[in-house]
């Protein structure tokens, strides 16, 4: 399957004259609860890795009764279901910031994936602009266009994808989680364009576990 020029500029992915699919998409951020999800994760895995920590020193020091142990297990699962609630108004009040949606360009080629948030709709509106003028642009001059579209925005995160170890596909929320050793990308796309971006993922990341949480995409 192939993407070509002819397509909505910015919501599909489009494969620009230096040879990297470029595509924006907006996460609403009260129906998909992807980004929410994360913030979860981070908290529990961070308030497990000292609950663990206490209990492993408390065990060392030969002083972890089962009422002690239930005590500093109580106490812990208290504080992180406070930070649970402090961390659904922090999502809530930067939802609220960013309009309500999270909007991200992306940037792929056969040897790595560019997620870069985009902080308003005017700058999106500049950002699309870009792209559509990338995608009409005479070869030589692709390189040039595509630096002022990379120089778009700081926040990003760049993913090597022969350092990708698992592709988890996750289609109702739209997302395809690239994850390395010490990192965790995000890859949003549209519907009728997910099975083409996830099965590219799959064709380029050689090391990379695939279908992990989701069904593997077959080749066509």
């Amino acid at each position: 399957m192939k993407k070509s020029l002819n397509q909505d500029i910015g919501k599909h992915p489009v494969r620009c004259p230096d040879g990297k699919y470029r595509w924006v998409f907006d996460v609403p951020m009260l129906t998909n609860p992807s980004i929410l999800l994360e913030v979860f994760w981070v908290i529990a895995v961070s308030f497990g890795g000292v609950w663990l920590f206490v209990l492993f020193i408390g065990g060392c020091e030969g002083d972890l009764s089962l009422s002690v142990a239930w005590g500093i297990s109580k106490g812990f699962l208290l504080l992180t279901a406070f930070f649970f609630v402090l961390g659904c108004v922090a999502y809530i009040f930067v939802a609220w910031y960013y309009g309500w949606h999270y909007s991200i360009l992306f940037i792929m080629d056969e040897k790595e994936v560019v997620h870069k948030q985009l902080k308003s709709t005017i700058h999106k509106a500049r950002v699309i602009g870009k792209l559509t003028a990338l995608a009409g642009a005479a070869s030589g001059k692709a390189g040039m266009v595509g630096m002022g579209v990379l120089a778009a925005n700081r926040t990003s995160m760049t993913t090597s994808l022969d350092s990708v170890r698992s592709l988890v596909p996750c289609r109702s929320m739209n997302l395809i989680k690239v994850n390395e050793r010490l990192s965790r990308n995000r890859i949003y796309v549209a519907d009728e364009d997910f099975d083409f971006v996830y099965q590219f993922l799959c064709d380029h990341c050689p090391i990379a576990r695939k279908g992990v949480n989701g069904s593997q995409i077959k080749k066509e």
